[in-house]
């Protein structure tokens, strides 16, 4: 009797150490915003060569010789996900007053977003739920929130939020899945080295860290194109520690294990 309760107990041990081990392996997402060519010419054959996955959110900028590069990049396995089809943002109000987020109802964002969905589906002819960003990570439009308003449409899965490099996710259990935070990669002054320093961040706490990229080695928020790499290089030198996966897998896997 004693030594079936001690064999138990060993049992219960390697269960609950590898349970444990599991869980401290970090998670990276690396996602990409608003469908940048720098994007198709930079970052996606960098992370080709790494053998690296990744999610871009596209708008409805697309034209006919970018349109059949993400068909492409999608069929790869990349994830091709929801930017909106105009990015309508507060910061367009000089630039373009149509595409002001101020003179957006939610019904106006939540039909922008079914359009784009169509227009993804489209793209890489997946079924299912889409992941979403919000353009320039605004939550509300006219001045209304309108999370809760996409949460009841069911047209996004999950969502993707903005934060500062300390956006590192550990408590999985009240993450809210149309509220995910990110590091928002500011561009220029930001090098290979702080790039890798947020993913030991994670690494430590066994969490989750998401990338938001905009133009890697061109367009605008640009990031280096050889810090870009040096972080790729770090990421598939460790590949043992940590996942590197798109955000609809990453946030599957989280909800699963609630």
């Amino acid at each position: 009797m004693k030594k079936s309760i001690f064999f138990l107990l060993i049992i219960i041990s390697l269960i609950t150490s590898a349970q444990q081990t599991k869980h401290k392996k970090a998670t990276i997402v690396l996602t990409y915003d608003d469908g940048l060519p720098s994007q198709l010419n930079v970052a996606i054959p960098q992370l080709d060569s790494a053998n690296l996955t990744a999610t871009f959110f596209l708008t409805g900028n697309m034209t006919e010789t970018s349109l059949p590069l993400w068909r492409q990049a999608g069929k790869k396995g990349y994830e091709l996900a929801n930017h909106t089809l105009y990015h309508p943002c507060l910061l367009n109000v000089k630039s373009n007053p149509a595409e002001n987020s101020a003179n957006y109802t939610p019904y106006i964002m939540v039909r922008e977003i079914k359009e784009m969905n169509t227009l993804l589906f489209a793209l890489d002819g997946k079924m299912g739920g889409r992941t979403y960003a919000y353009p320039c990570t605004e939550l509300e439009v006219g001045g209304l929130n309108y999370v809760d308003t996409l949460r009841k449409t069911g047209l996004i899965k999950y969502a993707r939020i903005g934060g500062g490099p300390d956006a590192v996710i550990t408590d999985f259990k009240n993450l809210d899945p149309l509220k995910v935070p990110s590091w928002g990669v500011p561009g220029n002054q930001v090098t290979g080295d702080d790039l890798i320093d947020f993913v030991k961040k994670v690494q430590q706490s066994g969490g989750l860290g998401i990338f938001m990229f905009h133009g890697i080695g061109g367009d605008y928020l640009v990031t280096h194109e050889d810090a870009h790499r040096q972080l790729l290089r770090y990421l598939s030198q460790h590949r043992n520690e940590i996942e590197v996966t798109t955000f609809i897998k990453a946030m599957d896997e989280i909800m699963a294990a609630k």
